[in-house]
């Protein structure tokens, strides 16, 4: 799925929503399932890569061309210093996979 097709799959999500033909539920539902279709096709300069590890970064799905660009873009997309917080605590521990 390119992303002009990504973006009306999710204007039509929205018009439907909007028209009360569906619910936020269904919508975020549809809205998701069409993220992840375009995340899983991507066909850019990088990969799609998944974490796969402690919380909060496991699950995160990010785009990027190598996999070391990947795990400082987990990082920064969860909220997470890869340094380890003030009290010494090492940054969550994962592995990026190609998804």
């Amino acid at each position: 799925m390119d992303r002009i097709s990504a973006i009306r799959n999710v204007e039509d999500a929205l018009r439907e929503f909007e028209d009360g033909d569906a619910d936020l539920a269904a919508t975020e539902r549809r809205v998701a399932a069409v993220l992840r279709t375009y995340a899983t096709e991507f066909d850019g300069d990088g990969d799609v890569f998944r974490a796969v590890g402690d919380d909060p970064v496991d699950g995160t799905v990010v785009v990027a061309p190598s996999e070391p660009a990947a795990r400082e873009r987990v990082l920064s997309a969860s909220g997470v210093d890869g340094e380890g917080d003030p009290d010494g605590a090492d940054g969550p521990e994962f592995e990026v996979e190609r998804f």
